[in-house]
């Protein structure tokens, strides 16, 4: 008798409030449970009280957000009549969708957590763009959270619509005198627990960060607030000043240019402010370029960084050509890779340009420059090239043909990304010897694919380095075989000594770690091979962005450009070196060892890094590197938002004798 009297007092609001107690049971025993999955992590930053007490406050706000809406249409038209009877059907579908999206998300984290180091954010959206390859992928390397998902789901939906139809029979309804007063009351609770603060700003992931682990700071929200909250913010990716904080525009562009190594008075451009003329290094007849693209390859994967035994082919190239021991990719996903070796842009806390609606045309990218010098220039890829809108950037931006799956004729071996790194990597070598042939200078992006979850690549190729057969470290040992395959073909080609190469890592696999931006994690291979280029092991720090500076001066490309990475064969040995690497919405600005982060709506943090334990540790930086992390990170987003960054007019042959 005393719980049904009691029920009857929560009269219309009966389901909301059951749904919305289930939906906290829910969420808080998920992050507990988060919580033990990385105790040690939680421990060393004393999280467990913050993480159990912030986290029911995002929780509520989180309920209010949900279903704050339905709350106050219960108090307006509930009722035994037409109108409530039609209410309560929306309601009943309101609450069991509402409860199933929390209970997936939260049983997805884990995966998620695993691949990312962070709870579901934008990237868990944007990849369901994709059904064809996500599905494939999930199915072939994860079959049983794929079921658990199915199955929690349709007991989740089937429960909550049986529930939802019991809780909203039989309910007492408020007399209509008292309907105003409760929607009042209504109006007021979700607004406070949605807004969850009185001050200036609502309630947001950083209002509840503690640590500087970003992992654990990601477990104090649910997954449901963490993933709408990332997909509010893609509304003003393109513009980091409301992420970091803002600076005069002409104090951006005076301070990049400082940074960027190059004279001043070489700036001569008004409407294209990181405008410069770049004198090539070599002065031969300019080469081609082939720039060999390795999927999820971090330094951990690689031999001759310290990595596993994973790499023998190229450990081996590394110690022919120009290997870098300290090369750090700009970000955790491909396009960002993409973005970095193909236009040297710098990277933001938006998606990559690759993705971004005012960058699929009239965007720089060096496959535009080298195509007004009359090269040809390619996109060879294994799989869809309209994944992550490749191909539409690629195409608008000076790439002139593209290579994608269904260019292929009996390939060896198909898998969820599409063919083989060896069939990739054969092609590529017909197309080189095929332009050659033609007498066509030609610049070409290859991407590999293997390397990717779920792991798929022919048998018998290599002599596995563990059981079973689909793991990444086994994956990363076949794509080393098929660089390896690709270069014997090529030193035995007539376009070898024609050709510049460089073997590069887009990002590493699973970034993830207690710091900020874990650094080590953004660590990759990289090494330019081709004749002529002197063997040497360089241990500056360098980023990706200056790859492509370096590349053109190598391979004999003059050029009027607005990237401003390092052109690396014009910089003194003893130059401590500079990278830029973007973590989720963390930024890192690294230079030499010292290094200042950026995150969202906080002043920024500097830290000292030791290469040899690959620790970060806390250490005050001098207002103007903080001001130099800053320019940065808003360079590239003025540049985007305000169409900054493009290919200059061809320039006249003066130029090209005529130094800046």
């Amino acid at each position: 008798m005393g719980k049904l009297a009691f029920s009857s007092k929560l009269g219309p609001f009966r389901a909301i409030i059951y749904f919305g107690l289930i939906a906290f049971a829910i969420t808080t025993l998920s992050r507990i449970g988060l919580g033990v999955w990385q105790a040690d992590r939680v421990a060393a930053v004393d999280g467990w009280s913050h993480l159990l007490i912030q986290g029911l406050r995002v929780d509520f706000a989180t309920l209010c957000w949900l279903w704050g809406v339905a709350a106050l249409g219960t108090a307006i038209f509930s009722g035994d009549h037409f109108v409530g009877r039609r209410w309560n059907q929306l309601l009943r579908v309101w609450l069991t969708l509402g409860l199933w999206l929390m209970v997936f998300l939260e049983i997805s984290t884990p995966s998620f957590i695993e691949e990312y180091g962070l709870r579901p954010n934008r990237l868990y959206i944007e990849y369901l763009i994709y059904p064809k390859e996500v599905i494939s992928m999930l199915w072939a390397g994860r079959k049983g959270e794929l079921l658990l998902g199915f199955l929690v789901s349709s007991v989740t939906l089937w429960g909550g619509w049986r529930l939802s139809g019991h809780l909203l029979r039989h309910v007492t309804q408020p007399r209509w005198l008292w309907r105003p007063v409760l929607a009042l009351l209504v109006i007021v609770i979700t607004l406070l627990g949605a807004r969850s603060s009185l001050g200036h700003r609502p309630l947001n992931p950083a209002m509840v960060a503690f640590a500087d682990d970003p992992l654990v700071n990601s477990l104090v929200i649910n997954s449901s607030y963490s993933l709408f909250f990332a997909i509010d913010q893609m509304s003003n990716e393109d513009n980091a000043a409301k992420v970091y904080g803002k600076l005069e525009k002409q104090l951006i562009i005076d301070t990049v240019r400082k940074e960027s190594g190059r004279p001043l008075e070489a700036f001569t451009s008004e409407t294209l402010p990181s405008v410069t003329y770049n004198p090539a290094t070599y002065q031969g007849k300019p080469k081609n370029l082939v720039i060999i693209l390795q999927e999820s390859l971090g330094a951990r994967f690689v031999g001759h960084l310290g990595g596993l035994p994973l790499t023998p082919e190229i450990d081996a190239l590394a110690q022919q050509g120009w290997a870098f021991d300290n090369l750090y990719a700009t970000g955790t996903r491909s396009v960002r890779g993409i973005e970095a070796v193909t236009t040297g842009f710098t990277p933001t806390p938006a998606r990559s340009v690759v993705k971004l609606g005012k960058s699929q045309t009239n965007f720089f990218t060096i496959a535009d420059l080298l195509k007004q010098r009359g090269y040809e220039t390619q996109f060879v890829y294994g799989g869809e090239s309209h994944f992550d809108n490749m191909k539409s950037f690629f195409l608008g931006n000076g790439f002139s043909n593209i290579v994608d799956e269904k260019s292929y004729k009996n390939p060896e071996f198909v898998g969820s990304w599409g063919v083989s790194d060896e069939d990739l990597m054969r092609r590529a070598n017909q197309e080189f010897e095929q332009f050659h042939q033609q007498g066509k200078p030609f610049f070409s992006l290859v991407f590999s694919s293997s390397n990717h979850d779920p792991f798929e690549f022919p048998d018998d190729r290599i002599s596995l380095y563990e059981e079973p057969k689909q793991t990444r470290n086994n994956a990363a040992k076949y794509a080393d075989y098929a660089v390896g395959e690709f270069f014997r073909l090529a030193k035995n080609a007539n376009y070898w000594k024609d050709t510049i190469f460089v073997i590069v890592a887009d990002h590493d696999s699973r970034v993830g770690g207690a710091d900020l931006v874990p650094i080590s994690r953004f660590r990759i291979p990289g090494i330019i091979l081709g004749d002529g280029i002197t063997p040497k092991k360089d241990e500056r720090v360098v980023s990706q962005i200056d790859l492509a500076p370096t590349l053109l001066s190598l391979m004999g490309v003059s050029a009027s450009y607005p990237m401003l990475g390092y052109d690396l064969t014009q910089v003194a040995d003893d130059w401590p070196g500079r990278a830029l690497m973007q973590y989720d919405k963390n930024m890192a600005y690294v230079r030499g060892d010292n290094v200042v982060i950026l995150q969202p709506d906080r002043a920024p943090s500097g830290f000292k890094y030791d290469f040899a334990s690959q620790k970060l540790s806390h250490n005050e930086q001098p207002d103007e590197m903080k001001q130099a992390a800053l320019a940065w990170a808003l360079w590239g987003s003025m540049a985007y938002q305000q169409q900054l960054y493009q290919t200059p007019p061809l320039a006249q042959p003066t130029e090209q004798t005529t130094s800046p």
